[in-house]
């Protein structure tokens, strides 16, 4: 059989039930998406079908097989490109890409080969020259995803899984590795996707799974995958009526309490102006490279831009620069990075020792939390954002990826933050919980706070932004204000075309 089918299959970690009879077909020449929210058991799934995990029951057959290690699977001609970047930072970009497993394998390559075919390669999924003999460590989370990605395809895999893989991507990124998708398509490959993103489902997708609460509870046809069809599958009537009910917005008429003047990203760019106001939340998107990171980066004080004064206004006569991490800290900035494993959890804690991390100056003058108060914080916070545990003194990394990402938005909202900064929060968080942080960002607003939200994907930004401000070249090019805002000024602004509405070197304040 040169299909991936699975029937009835069961797993449980400890307590927890990941998959209750969970069935998948997946066949060569399709791409077969995984649906469902964080926690559903979509990447146990994947896990099952790579040998990672095996399942308690059911019947599993993979190319064939049933795969009871990665080996075994990886012999069958599975690959799977994790929702984890995983690299090894020590070696070298080819090394990475040619692990010593590749030994096992036939037709094993000189070193020679495998320099020059790691370059050819990710010059093609790059769309960039990165060296193949520069150590891992030194480049970017996107580019260490290509490698991952270089790392399955050079196998050439009778089926490829992509679980979250376009996460780390953007949006350039994520067109190229669609036309790779499709390229192993119409090769005879079966691939499955895992993933959240419905622009993905909704354009390249043949077929699909949805899952809930380990169940799988409905196979959609291409014609049947759309948004409103895949929300009303995988959640309850409730988190429905959120996704369709228009946000509010209230104006603030405040100075500005944030105050960029004069900024350079780097020696050669343009110089740029941004105020943010109370009230307001505003959207920040470019291309990979395009300074958007390290403007967001300096908002939270993690590192300083080039040239210019950031500045944060609590009054008419308090005024304060943002110099440093704790003194953006201090002045109530709170920072949510989309890279959880490099910069937000600490694995070996638990889920409640995460949340609690910072937390302490927030709730006791002496440094000191109560784990019962602090439980209670933290069990408010799970249910406004439906965080999925068992027991929330196990490991913070038995909850899935989009679990831990909701640990540390909760912990920004407990903090009691009067600006919150997010570097593409949602990379890895279902449609439902997203829609479910907007709200929340946007209450928190409302209130009187600031939300600058960076992301990598486009739909974030309709019906929830008061503004987008789009980088290209190392400088705010365009802002778009919420009515002018659409995919199509977006795009073309983060290329460079949008002259319509070019950012004045004055700002755009509402």
């Amino acid at each position: 059989m040169n299909n991936i089918r699975l029937e009835n299959v069961c797993k449980s970690f400890g307590e927890t039930v990941a998959l209750d009879n969970a069935s998948v077909v997946a066949n060569p020449g399709e791409i077969h998406a995984i649906i469902g929210e964080n926690g559903s058991g979509k990447s146990t799934l994947a896990k099952i079908m790579s040998g990672i995990v095996l399942a308690d029951s059911g019947d599993v057959n993979v190319l064939g097989v049933t795969p009871y290690s990665p080996l075994q699977a990886m012999s069958a001609g599975v690959m799977t490109v994790h929702q984890e970047v995983l690299t090894a930072d020590s070696l070298t970009v080819y090394e990475n890409i040619f692990p010593s497993y590749e030994g096992v394998f036939k037709n094993s390559l000189t070193t020679v080969e495998k320099i020059e075919k790691s370059s050819e390669l990710l010059s093609k999924l790059a769309d960039k020259n990165i060296s193949p003999l520069q150590p891992v460590k030194s480049l970017s989370l996107s580019d260490k995803q290509w490698i991952v990605i270089a790392r399955a395809l050079v196998k050439r895999p009778k089926a490829l899984i992509f679980d979250e893989s376009s996460a780390a991507l953007d949006l350039n990124g994520t067109e190229r590795l669609h036309s790779e998708m499709i390229n192993l398509k119409n090769s005879g490959s079966c691939v499955i996707l895992v993933t959240h993103r419905i622009s993905e489902l909704v354009k390249i997708t043949d077929t699909a799974t949805v899952l809930r609460d380990g169940k799988s509870v409905d196979r959609l046809e291409k014609k049947q995958i759309n948004e409103d069809r895949i929300l009303k599958l995988m959640s309850d009537p409730t988190l429905r009526k959120q996704k369709s009910s228009k946000l509010g917005k209230k104006k603030f008429v405040d100075q500005p309490s944030i105050s960029f003047k004069n900024c350079k990203i780097s020696e050669d760019s343009s110089e740029f102006h941004f105020d943010a106001r109370k009230g307001q939340v505003i959207g920040i998107a470019g291309l990979e490279g395009a300074g958007q990171e390290k403007f967001i980066t300096a908002l939270a004080g993690i590192n300083m831009l080039h040239a210019g004064k950031m500045s944060y206004r609590l009054s008419e006569d308090d005024e304060f620069v943002i110099s440093s991490l704790k003194k953006a800290t201090d002045l109530g900035i709170v920072y949510v990075s989309g890279d959880r494993k490099k910069e937000g959890i600490f694995p070996n804690l638990s889920i409640l020792e995460n949340f609690s991390l910072g937390l302490a100056d927030t709730f006791n003058k002496f440094g000191i939390l109560k784990s019962d108060s602090t439980l209670k914080i933290l069990e408010n916070e799970r249910d406004r954002l439906r965080i999925k545990w068992q027991n929330p003194l196990n490991p913070i990394t038995t909850l899935s990826g989009g679990n831990q990402q909701k640990v540390l938005i909760a912990r920004a909202f407990a903090s009691d933050p009067s600006v919150i900064v997010l570097n593409d929060p949602a990379r890895g968080v279902d449609i439902a919980t997203k829609q479910m942080l907007y709200k929340n960002l946007r209450s928190f607003a409302d209130r009187g706070g600031i939300v600058i939200y960076l992301s990598s994907e486009l739909e974030e930004f309709y019906h929830f932004t008061d503004r987008v401000d789009i980088f290209f070249n190392q400088t705010i090019y365009a802002s778009l204000t919420a009515e002018e805002c659409d995919e199509n000024k977006l795009l073309s602004s983060m290329f460079g075309l949008n002259e319509a509405q070019k950012h004045s070197n004055k700002g755009l304040t509402l």
